[in-house]
């Protein structure tokens, strides 16, 4: 048998050891005389729990207490002048004499995990500590050995790392093993050379099942789906569950496109739960190690990530993890986070882009139009900033932004005796959340000296408009507040005749897609056609945006279309240009030229939303030129209209 170490350490903390009393009084066998001052020590000897064993200075056995005879077998008879190594399978000879002991009080310790042997043969784990026990003169005088068993510590042990490492439902590995198999799987795949595919399942509508089956029927539901997708796998393959719904699969293969299918298909197979059949079906996301080259945590996440884009796609199908998607996501994601400091910054900008009514020649508003004053890339137009936020909660905070910039610029025109409606962009989203209404009441309240109806709403033809009920409230509410709503770039969302038939707007603007190309391309003419055919039999006003040339102009006019704005007018400027802008327009004599020679009592049929048209007799043709001569009529009002 192997030998004991010999690395008795001095002063060690002896814990399971006879107490203080016992370390320095000779020992007294259980049939000698008893002096009163030992009673206490051999009381606890015959009486611990503990199976404990003394030897002599030559390591034989001279006395074992009850505790030893319960746990072994072992009567004491026969172990008295035996070695320890009756019960212990490693060898513990060498606690015998201590040839360089020295001449003072104090306990040589030892103590280690080994194993004994009971009387029959059987082996069990155990604690022993071991001590030497030296007279008043220093000299080895015995050892006292105690035992603890540890088999039930074991067993404990071996209960709890199940409950730690398995799933108790199914038995399937949970998550906190699902971890390191993931590293352990990874290291394989570098070995090999080979991919690893990390799948996370989710069952669709698992919920609503479990509601309507019952919490039993769905454990058993759980269970059988786990050992269904369980016969489905091969060699290393592995399958774990993580969750209540949420199943995880380590695949060491290629991907296969055929075996996805086959194992979605098999799912959804019907089950058979207590008596009655159920179909359930789950969505699948999927990262590929090492093309997804990334820590086994990040992995997770993102087959979890793709998981739910299988979700968003209908369900019952799976989704890979596009490593290049998501780092355009995460960039995505900061410039996001660097737009909300610039609105925080006060790094944002609103140009303004007059509108023209060719009818009177005169601008009757400007669209607020946003730029990003950037500190490092100078001005930025709003194609480069505005994709980025686009479904994000930065939209209404936009929005928000938007409206009171512009009730602060209207509010400062109006002191310099300008008197332009401005009309802001805001997205559906905006427009439709619960407290729009509110918020914009609290924002015309902070600026009491503007007008309401001089503040103008454009909102996005966009599928995002998808509550009509929603939609109506929130545009009758604002225009009973008397401020005008406009849908913007007509034509290029999914549902245009609808929104046209439905929505109660003011004023319909032709995107500028359409306009700018009309000219040359007949596709883009009969699109523009159509829009102002449509907006004319709806009796709804238009105006037509990307005007860049006098002839866009003459062509929209002879279309019926008199509202434009775009290039060929202005170009969107800072605020404090508009003022100097507007004295220069009467001097625009090409535009000027537009207005109708005729005689026919047309009148300004493009000014609406106010109580007159300034043109001083509708219909003749010198009222009809005057008002390229000047912007407002002496009390300083313009031609009012929607703009975006």
């Amino acid at each position: 048998m192997s030998q004991l170490p010999g690395r008795l350490a001095d002063n060690e903390p002896d814990m399971d050891v006879l107490p203080e009393q016992a370390a320095g009084a000779e020992y007294f066998p259980a049939n000698a005389p008893v002096a009163v001052g030992q009673e206490y020590t051999l009381g606890v000897f015959h009486h611990l729990n503990e199976a404990i064993v003394i030897t002599d200075g030559r390591n034989r056995i001279i006395d074992v207490n009850p505790a030893f005879v319960a746990l072994t077998g072992f009567q004491r008879e026969e172990v008295i002048g035996e070695s320890p190594d009756v019960f212990s399978v490693r060898c513990l000879s060498n606690l015998g004499p201590d040839q360089s002991a020295q001449p003072q009080h104090g306990r040589d310790s030892y103590r280690e995990e080994l194993n004994y042997r009971d009387k029959r043969g059987m082996v069990y784990p155990a604690m022993l500590s071991a001590s030497r026990i030296r007279a008043a003169d220093g000299q080895l005088s015995h050892h006292i050995i105690v035992l603890v068993d540890l088999s039930g510590l074991a067993s404990r042990a071996h209960k709890l790392s199940r409950e730690v490492y398995f799933d108790a439902l199914t038995g399937l590995p949970n998550l906190q093993l699902l971890t390191q198999l993931i590293q352990e799987s990874m290291e394989h795949a570098r070995r090999t050379a080979s991919s690893l595919l990390v799948c996370v399942l989710d069952i669709d509508h698992f919920k609503v099942i479990n509601d309507r089956i019952g919490r039993t029927s769905g454990d058993v539901l759980l269970a059988s789906l786990s050992r269904r997708i369980g016969q489905l796998l091969s060699g290393d393959d592995v399958l774990s569950r993580v969750g209540g719904d949420e199943f995880v699969l380590l695949l060491h293969r290629e991907l296969e496109e055929a075996f996805l299918l086959e194992l979605l298909e098999a799912i959804y197979r019907p089950l058979l739960i207590e008596g009655q059949q159920l179909r359930v079906s789950v969505s699948m996301g999927i990262a590929i190690y090492p093309s997804d080259n990334v820590d086994g945590d990040v992995l997770l996440r993102h087959a979890n990530q793709a998981m739910y884009l299988a979700k968003q796609q209908g369900r019952n199908t799976y989704h890979i993890f596009d490593p290049l998607n998501d780092q355009q996501l995460q960039r995505r994601q900061e410039q996001r986070q660097r737009f909300a400091e610039a609105l925080v910054n006060n790094e944002l900008r609103l140009h303004y882009q007059p509108q023209l009514n060719m009818t009177c020649g005169k601008i009757i508003g400007v669209e607020a139009l946003v730029r990003w004053q950037h500190p490092e890339l100078g001005l930025l137009a709003p194609g480069l900033f505005l994709p980025v936020i686009e479904g994000s909660g930065l939209e209404v905070a936009l929005g928000e932004w938007g409206l009171e910039q512009a009730l602060i610029q209207l509010q400062q025109w109006q002191q310099e005796g300008i008197m332009l409606p401005v009309h802001v962009n805001i997205s559906p989203a905006h427009l439709l959340t619960i407290d729009f209404i509110d918020r914009l009441l609290y924002l015309l309240e902070r600026y009491p000296q503007v007008p309401a109806h001089m503040l103008k709403l454009e909102v996005l033809e966009t599928a995002a408009m998808h509550d009509i009920d929603a939609a109506l409230s929130a545009i009758h509410r604002c225009q009973a507040l008397g401020i005008d709503i406009a849908i913007d770039d007509f034509g290029t969302g999914y549902s245009s005749l609808t929104h046209l038939r439905q929505l109660p707007v003011n004023l319909i603007k032709i995107d500028q897609s359409f306009v700018r190309d009309m000219l040359t391309d007949k596709d883009d003419m009969a699109i523009v056609e159509s829009v102002i055919y449509m907006a004319n039999r709806f009796d709804r006003p238009m105006l037509a945006e990307g005007v860049e040339t006098l002839e866009h102009a003459r062509a929209l006019a002879a279309l019926g279309c008199r509202l434009v704005q775009g290039y060929g007018i202005a170009r969107p400027m800072p605020p404090c240009q508009l003022p100097a802008w507007l004295t220069q327009w009467p001097g625009r004599k090409d535009w000027a030229a537009l207005v109708s020679m005729d005689d026919t009592d047309a009148g300004c049929s493009g000014c609406f939303g106010l109580d007159q048209c300034l043109s001083t007799a509708p219909g003749s043709r010198q009222a009809r030129i005057a008002p390229l001569t000047g912007l407002a009529d002496a009390g300083g009002r313009t031609v009012g209209a929607i703009g975006s």
